[in-house]
This record gives structure tokens, C-alpha cells and sequence, in this order.
């Protein structure tokens, strides 16, 4: 199926590759969050990014079961039997991943936020292995 542009379709307003771009960029912005010590953006941001990939996977892969938002590409994802176990497994993790709480000291290690990002680079892995067995090959 070959992609048609619509700049006011919420998904075929990108191609499936500038959506995994994209998420790469929301990426890069997710871990300068956890950098920054900002879990709250760095999650979302990780989130966002792996959502923003399955985007790419869904213009390629129609599922109606996944939803519009990312959060509910994520909690498909976590129950698609098509999917492989870890990647299932990853967007568990990104869903399970809680912000901080209203709490006066919160107790977080470096591994914490370096699984988040794992898991959302696992999706978007995923999602671009979607896109790339997808494409039509280029006449040549």
C-alpha cells in the first residue's frame, strides 16, 4: 500500500519514515529530560516517542485495536499477540514506569530511568522493523 500525504489526517500527516524520525528526535529530547533529572518529561517523552513509532507502524500495519493516542498504541501493544514477548514486555514496562509522586524525597537510581528509555528504544525498534519489512521496494 502505497502512503498518501494528508496534512489533516491525525496519522498520514508523516510518512512512516518521518515518524520513526520523529520518535527519534522525541527520543533525544526524553533523555536530556532524564538528564536534567526531570523524570516526569523524560517519561512522557519516552512514552511519546514509542507511541510516535508505532504511528509509522500503524500507516503500514492498519490496527484498529490500537487506538489514536500513544498511550493506547502502548496498551495494545502490551496484549499483541504479533508482537514478540519483549516488545510486549517493553510497552508493559513504559505503562508500569510511574512519574514522580507527591512525596518529599523520592529514591531513584540511574537504572530506573535508563530502563524506561530501553524499553521505549525496544518499541520504536520494533515499530521500525514494521516499517522496513513494509516498504516497496524502489524501481530501479
Amino acid at each position: 500500500m502505497e502512503f498518501v500525504r494528508d496534512k489533516e489526517h491525525w496519522l498520514r500527516k508523516f510518512s512512516p519514515q518521518e515518524w520513526i524520525r520523529a520518535a527519534m528526535s522525541e527520543m533525544k529530547r526524553a533523555e536530556q529530560a532524564y538528564g536534567r533529572k526531570s523524570v516526569r518529561a523524560g517519561l512522557a517523552g519516552a512514552r511519546r516517542a514509542a507511541g510516535m513509532a508505532l504511528n509509522g507502524a500503524l500507516l503500514v500495519e492498519p490496527n484498529d485495536a490500537w487506538g489514536r493516542t500513544y498511550i493506547e498504541h502502548l496498551l495494545a501493544l502490551q496484549v499483541a499477540e504479533s508482537a514478540p514477548e519483549a516488545v510486549r514486555k517493553a510497552a508493559k514496562a513504559l505503562m508500569e514506569a510511574a512519574p514522580l509522586a507527591n512525596q518529599l524525597v523520592v529514591l531513584r537510581s540511574k537504572d530506573q530511568d535508563l530502563r524506561v528509555l530501553e524499553a521505549a528504544k525496544d518499541v520504536m525498534a520494533h515499530a521500525y522493523a514494521v516499517v522496513v519489512r513494509n516498504e516497496s521496494p524502489k524501481a530501479g
